[in-house]
C-alpha cells in the first residue's frame, strides 16, 4: 500500500507516493538492498523514484554511485560541498539537508559549511549583477 501519510517538512499535506522497503519488489529490491549497504537506510528520495518507476531509481542509483560514491579525483568532502551548494542555489530544501548532513558525514566542520553559505550567497548576488550588464564581456577565461 503506498505511503501518504502525514505532512512534509513544509506543513503542507504529503502527495509524494514513498515505496517502502518492505514493498520493495525486483528491480527497486535489488536497488534498496544496494543504497541501504553503502548508506545503512534508504532516503526518500530514493523510495519516491522507485515508487515512480524502479527503472528510474536504478539508473540514478548508478549515477549516484558513479559520480558521488566512487573513486574519483574530487573527495568526498568536496563533492558533498558542491552538492549542497547547488542544492542551495536550486532552493531544495530536502537536498541542502541532505548534503549539509553528508558533507558533515564526510568531515565538513560546522565552519566550512558556514563558509561554503557566504560563498554561495556571494556568487549568487555577484551572478545577479553580472547578469544584470548583459553585453558584459568575459575577460577571464580558462
Amino acid at each position: 500500500m503506498p505511503d501518504y501519510s502525514g505532512f512534509n517538512i513544509k506543513g503542507n499535506s504529503k502527495m509524494v507516493e514513498l515505496l517502502q522497503e518492505e514493498e520493495a519488489a525486483g528491480t527497486a529490491k535489488l536497488v534498496y538492498d544496494d543504497i541501504k549497504q553503502t548508506f545503512g537506510m534508504i532516503p526518500n528520495l530514493f523510495k519516491a523514484m522507485a515508487a515512480a518507476n524502479p527503472c528510474w531509481l536504478e539508473m540514478n542509483w548508478y549515477r549516484e554511485k558513479k559520480i558521488m560514491i566512487e573513486e574519483g579525483p574530487l573527495d568526498n568532502k568536496t563533492r558533498e560541498l558542491i552538492a549542497f551548494a547547488v542544492s542551495v542555489v536550486n532552493n531544495c530544501e530536502y537536498c541542502s539537508l541532505a548534503h549539509e548532513k553528508m558533507a558533515r558525514m564526510q568531515g565538513a566542520s560546522k565552519d566550512e559549511i558556514n563558509h561554503a553559505r557566504q560563498i554561495i550567497e556571494l556568487f549568487a548576488s555577484f551572478n545577479a549583477i553580472t547578469n544584470s550588464f548583459p553585453d558584459l564581456p568575459c575577460d577571464i577565461r580558462p
